[in-house]
């Protein structure tokens, strides 16, 4: 019963032409690969050209590290959004800085391979993410965890914490 389904699914799938099996086995031949990066295609329309709000502003990459440092309490640089992390170290930091009920503020260095060299220059970290706390870079995911365990992340968040509530 078992095989009769399967060849009958094999006939079914064989019978469209971009699925049809070559030498080498591939079911998906004809299909074009699908790319969203096309920001210098001349038949791009304006309109549908990707924008960065950071290339708009005045600032330099260097600056706006500065600001966002200074003006949140808690910043961190991460793959992904606090909401979407995009790696597990990311994530991890997201999970255990939100058991303290603060302002999270993050920016995504995915989408800006520039801003992620600005951020490893002004903090002399290589990786991600990066956590910065009322102005002080205190790590990754990692060292957050560990001070997590310790208790020394929650006297670190005390003050922050008080305000916001």
């Amino acid at each position: 019963m078992a095989r009769s389904l399967t060849k009958m699914m094999y006939k079914n799938i064989a019978a469209f032409p971009a699925a049809r099996s070559t030498a080498s086995g591939s079911f998906y031949q004809g299909i074009f690969p699908f790319s969203t990066a096309t920001p210098n295609d001349p038949d791009t329309h304006e309109d549908f050209k990707p924008t960065s709000k950071i290339d708009s502003s005045s600032l330099s990459l260097k600056d706006i590290v500065e600001q966002d440092i200074k003006e949140n309490p808690v910043m961190i640089y991460m793959k992904g959004i606090p909401e979407l992390p995009r790696c597990g170290f990311s994530a991890l930091a997201v999970r255990v800085l939100k058991e303290y009920n603060v302002p999270l503020s993050a920016r995504n260095i995915l989408e800006d391979l520039e801003l992620k060299s600005a951020v490893k220059s002004f903090s002399h970290w290589p990786t991600f993410p990066q956590i910065f706390i009322n102005g002080e870079f205190i790590g990754g995911s990692d060292i957050i965890l560990n001070m997590h365990q310790s208790g020394e992340l929650k006297e670190k968040l005390n003050t922050i914490a008080g305000k916001h509530q």
